[in-house]
């Protein structure tokens, strides 16, 4: 199997599904002439042309919205903002449009959109520029929510939220784009809503999604060394979440903690400690830890970025808080 780039793999999955669906386009800021902010659509306005790769205005409100409304006359556009932070400025027409077309339209009209680009931390881009989306978007009935962690995930999930007739939300990182993996140079696809276990294990579950998970296989190996065995369990999918996945690993382990690049309120973090507590309780052996950033926006400072990220450090504390304490 070959191995190939976070970045040439989203490209290879935008390609192969407009190859094979006229109907898709690619609009955003720098996609076409400058082949994408992270180089991520390299090539594509060479095979598919200005038509179909289309540079836009710095007008994330403008340039969602018509794509949304391009979804009502039969296409399937793939939007690329150059972070997720720029989304804020459209994301009236992501929430009160393409969330709710079908509800609003009777089932008349559906909206297969899908919204990517990079969200939370890339190191020193200061307060508004590092800032983590997932669970925003996934509080919002009628998105999909999709968080992949490597070259093979971002591929196929990729294809099958192009192919989706709902609006999905693809996040990914400007620090993954450089990442490589193995991708098999064959059609696949993953589907959207099923987690992944990265890793098995025996006395803790670890949950966690993106980047981030890199620090959760850290940790597994330095916690490995001490012979604690961690399972881990890539979310891949935030909305529609596998429960059943994080559920049966409890089942098994009887302890949790969950790693996320998210403000610590309200997050995706919270909502699978309250599924875990509402139908596994009597598995747990211990509170379940959550991992976050610290509760402020994200410092300019390299020494306080350090401290505000979550990393295999905290990983490993919250694993022997719940083995022993």
């Amino acid at each position: 199997m070959r191995t190939i780039q976070f970045r040439e793999a989203v490209c290879e999955a935008m390609s192969e599904e407009m190859r094979n669906d006229e109907s898709i386009f690619l609009m955003g800021e720098e996609v076409a002439e400058y082949n994408g902010a992270y180089k991520a659509s390299k090539g594509m306005l060479d095979e598919f042309g200005a038509k179909r790769v289309i540079d836009t205005p710095i007008s994330e409100a403008g340039f969602a919205g018509v794509a949304i409304g391009s979804t009502m006359t039969g296409n399937r556009p793939i939007v690329e903002y150059m972070t997720f932070n720029f989304s804020l400025v459209g994301i009236d027409q992501i929430i009160n449009n393409a969330a709710k077309i079908r509800q609003m339209s009777g089932g008349q009209f559906n909206c297969p959109i899908v919204f990517r680009g990079p969200t939370a931390s890339a190191g020193q881009l200061a307060a508004t520029h590092s800032q983590a989306f997932e669970n925003w978007f996934a509080n919002t009935p009628g998105l999909k929510v999709v968080v992949p962690s490597n070259p093979y995930d971002a591929k196929g999930l990729l294809k099958s939220a192009i192919r989706d007739d709902d609006p999905v939300i693809f996040m990914e990182s400007e620090q993954m784009y450089g990442d490589k993996g193995e991708v098999p140079e064959g059609e696949y696809t993953i589907p959207i809503g099923v987690a992944d276990i990265k890793r098995e294990g025996s006395d803790v579950t670890i949950v966690s999604f993106g980047k981030i998970i890199k620090e959760a296989y850290k940790a597994s190996d330095e916690l490995k060394k001490e012979n604690i065995s961690c399972e881990i369990i890539d979310l891949r999918t935030v909305r529609p979440m596998d429960h059943e996945a994080i559920l049966n690993s409890v089942k098994k382990t009887n302890r949790l903690v969950i790693l996320e690049e998210a403000w610590p309120f309200g997050n995706v973090a919270t909502e699978i400690t309250y599924q875990v507590q509402s139908q596994a309780f009597d598995y747990l052996d211990a509170p379940i830890e959550k991992i976050n950033t610290a509760d402020t926006p994200a410092p300019y400072s390299p020494v306080l970025l350090k401290e505000w990220l979550p990393n295999s450090e905290d990983v490993i504390k919250a694993v022997k808080k719940v083995l022993y304490k």
